[in-house]
């Protein structure tokens, strides 16, 4: 919940109600809560298929589709995290600079101190996350507990009767006039249902901070599904009771003075404010600096204390950056230890009883102060926003594909999922992000693109069993099936030669000659025949098959391997050993060895 909930709970929802309406805000929030969620059911499905261990979304996704997506996302996964890092510390800098300029204390100048801030922010959190697991659950359970009271705050300030100081901003407590007005959509110039939905959503990201750390959960296939679904709800229900209360207390302009009330004798422009006393019809010629569309700190002033909402912000953006802190480094060590990237080899080691990556916090500790030194990333959010939206699209995307392979290692225990569900959560991702910034979109597939063929030209040497080699046999099944029923034609003739070579490497030119007229595009099948008793023969077959079966694939020639052995030569039968359906126009070579 605490990486949910940021800071566009507290200082951005009110303005997402004040443009888009109270019945556009909640589409909104359900619009976002509908990806989240579908997210959260895939997430669940495959974290309870088997044993899970640390490394998070690069984890769950590596194992169902394989190195080549897990290796792609995993990096960018890890990178997103760790410049959140600076996205979250930032947001806290800004506020401390708000206040600071209050006082009028301002160190340097707002650039300047929020680099100050949020490099000894960042460094104060390093050393929590360093000191270990411990550490950090005691500082977000005091995160969310905060944060719960400033929430808890809210609700209670909206019932509060109202002096005339909130009324003069717009806030009158719960009014049905007010509900009406503020129910339909009033977007300012530039902005529109997709920009707004664009700067919420955002807000509603943050559902896999649990899933990074699942090496350290005690029962991670329980805690997982559990924890994600609840914060889930948890969460949308808190964004829905905060737009519908503050758009039934508070209107979309006010003056902030005490004095635009309405006397007798003057007439009222029929407005929610008019009816229940005050005139700020001045603010449709002039901007005005209160109300939902100009304030930002509505919750502050409808709140019962407003500090403790400033305490709220603060909360919510240091759990969020600690959660990121934490979450950077372990999914990177996850994508380390598995050595799909040989050069990042030096961040795997971890430290200490529960295996710390110290390397991988420092890493994340450095992007994140680079950024941090920026202090501007409003062109970067988007693309982190992309980042973690390409995530929850694979993660659709391989629950799904793990359902269409008919995997036989696919039985996951949470039954709570469909894998069309999975399939239109993936294509929603996608759409999503484009809706939220089309050209950081693009960066982002470019990026998965190029990682994606770096893996697969490398073909690191694993082994998961993965749902993408389950479909490979799933297809070629059905191919072969299929050709049975396929009747011969000149035109589709490709020949099919049976190569008495013995080893894949001892008569190279007789592969050569194959080669020559079936261009790999044929059917050639490599045989070495051993001639002895039974149980020798069979002996002498299995010992290096496997190696054997690698050079005949690897060589340009390429092929299939058999081997097959009897008392005699000449009792041998190409057919019952291939494991293939030869048809009739096949070729046998042999060379002058019989």
């Amino acid at each position: 919940m605490l990486n949910i909930w940021g800071v566009m709970l507290f200082i951005r929802l009110s303005w997402i109600v004040g443009e888009a309406g109270i019945g556009l805000g909640v589409l909104i929030i359900l619009l976002s809560t509908m990806v989240t969620s579908i997210t959260g059911l895939s997430t669940s499905a495959i974290a309870t298929n088997g044993f899970v261990r640390g490394g998070g979304a690069y984890y769950l996704i590596s194992r169902s589709l394989g190195p080549e997506f897990g290796g792609s996302i995993g990096l960018i996964f890890a990178f997103a995290n760790a410049v959140a890092v600076a996205m979250y510390v930032v947001g806290f800098a800004e506020t401390v600079v708000d206040l600071l300029k209050e006082s009028d204390s301002m160190m340097v100048d707002p650039t300047n101190d929020i680099r100050i801030i949020g490099s000894i922010t960042v460094v104060i959190l390093l050393g929590i996350s360093v000191a270990g697991m411990e550490w950090e659950a005691k500082a977000q359970v005091i995160l969310l507990v905060i944060l719960l009271i400033a929430i808890a705050n809210f609700f209670i300030g909206t019932v509060i009767p109202s002096n005339n100081e909130k009324k003069s901003r717009g806030f009158f407590n719960y009014q049905a006039s007010i509900f009406a007005e503020n129910f339909g959509p009033r977007f300012t110039k530039g902005e529109g249902f997709f920009s707004v939905f664009a700067i919420f959503f955002p807000a509603a990201t943050g559902i896999l901070a649990g899933a990074n750390i699942s090496g350290d959960l005690e029962d991670p296939q329980d805690a997982i599904p559990r924890g994600t679904m609840l914060a889930i709800f948890i969460t949308t229900v808190a964004y829905l009771g905060v737009a519908i209360c503050v758009g039934a207390c508070v209107v979309r302009d006010a003056t902030g003075n005490m004095n635009d009330t309405i006397i007798s004798g003057m007439n009222c422009n029929g407005s929610a404010a008019c009816g229940l006393g005050y005139d700020f019809s001045r603010c449709r010629h002039e901007p005005c600096q209160y109300g939902l569309m100009n304030n930002f700190q509505v919750m502050s002033m409808v709140s019962g204390f407003g500090p403790l909402i400033t305490a709220g912000i603060f909360s919510a953006t240091l759990s969020s950056a600690l959660a990121s802190l934490v979450s950077a480094p372990k999914v990177f060590q996850a994508l380390c230890k598995d050595n799909i990237y040989k050069a990042l080899q030096f961040f795997a080691k971890g430290y200490g009883k529960n295996n710390e990556p110290l390397r991988g916090y420092i890493l994340t500790f450095l992007i994140a102060m680079a950024f941090i030194l920026i202090a501007e990333l409003n062109t970067i959010a988007p693309i982190i926003s992309n980042f973690f939206l390409a995530s929850y699209a694979l993660i659709n995307f391989s629950c799904f594909h793990a359902s269409y392979a008919k995997s036989p290692g696919w039985r996951p225990a949470y039954g709570i999922y469909n894998m069309w569900v999975s399939l239109f959560g993936a294509v929603l991702c996608c759409a999503v992000m484009f809706v939220i910034n089309w050209w950081a979109a693009v960066i982002t597939y470019v990026i998965e693109f190029f990682l994606y063929v770096y893996v697969t030209c490398k073909k690191p040497d694993v082994n998961w069993g993965s749902s993408t080699q389950a479909l490979s046999y799933v297809s070629a099944l059905d191919n072969a099936l299929e050709l049975t029923t396929v009747e011969d034609h000149v035109k589709n003739f490709r020949p099919q030669c049976i190569v008495l070579t013995g080893g894949p490497m001892t008569r190279p030119a007789l592969l050569d000659i194959t080669h020559a007229f079936t261009k790999n595009s044929g059917l050639c099948i490599c045989c070495e025949v051993f001639v002895g008793p039974r149980k020798l023969c069979v002996k002498e077959m299995n010992s290096g098959m496997a190696k054997k079966t690698g050079l005949a694939y690897k060589e340009q020639n390429q092929g299939f391997l058999c081997c097959s052995g009897g008392r005699l030569f000449q009792g041998w039968c190409p057919k019952s050993s291939s494991g293939l359906r030869l048809r009739k126009d096949e070729t046998k070579h042999s060379g002058d060895w019989i």
